[in-house]
């Protein structure tokens, strides 16, 4: 979908960057850390435009989020039924990974929020649950925001590599040291053997 299809059927989009959401998220006492695209560019330097900012969350800490934004934004879940109006005091369906926020109906979404899994208070990998990090080892940190590691947004992308994606890879590749080339190729290596990624990490 394009942004064009995507706002004429959920709305306008409006995304924060990650000062702002710093700002906004200060006084928020779980961990977050930003993820997508403002990750790789945050890293390498390369500006590219962004439709939308993704930030995540251990699903485990979503009650204290909804606490912090529901006083300013309408909550929506997110997941492969669709957009579910998160009330304050409404269930979080399991079947949905993200959360949604904008000020109203009428206003354009300003981020996504997504629930990542934990082993323990550790990251786990969402498409290979084996790989599980402490929470410092899968992020890092530059001017108050924490941003996941270059290669485990590269992971991320494996299954659907759009031109984006490639950008984020040739623009982040020749940066990665020989540990996060390893495990970027080790994702890459559980896919098919005619994967673009295959011979471009060698």
């Amino acid at each position: 979908m394009t942004q064009e299809d995507f706002e004429r059927v959920y709305g306008p989009l409006d995304p924060l960057s990650p000062s702002e959401l710093r700002v906004l998220l200060d006084g928020l006492d779980v961990p977050w850390w930003v993820v997508g695209g403002w990750a790789v560019e945050a890293f390498t330097g390369v500006r590219r435009h962004h439709e939308d900012i993704d930030v995540a969350v251990f699903r485990r800490d979503l009650p204290a989020v909804r606490a912090h934004l529901e006083p300013h934004f309408h909550l929506w879940a997110a997941g492969d039924r669709g957009l579910l109006h998160l009330a304050p005091g409404r269930e979080m369906p399991e079947d949905a990974e993200q959360v949604w926020f904008r000020e109203h109906a009428l206003a354009p979404w300003r981020g996504e929020v997504l629930l990542n899994r934990d082993v323990d208070g550790r990251w786990q990998f969402k498409r290979d649950p084996s790989l599980v990090l402490d929470l410092d080892d899968a992020t890092w940190q530059r001017d108050g925001v924490r941003y996941l590691r270059p290669e485990l947004v590269l992971a991320h992308k494996v299954r659907s590599t759009r031109a984006k994606d490639h950008a984020d890879l040739e623009a982040a590749l020749p940066l990665l040291d020989s540990a996060q080339r390893e495990l970027l190729t080790h994702v890459v290596s559980q896919h098919g053997a005619d994967h673009p990624w295959r011979e471009r990490l060698g």
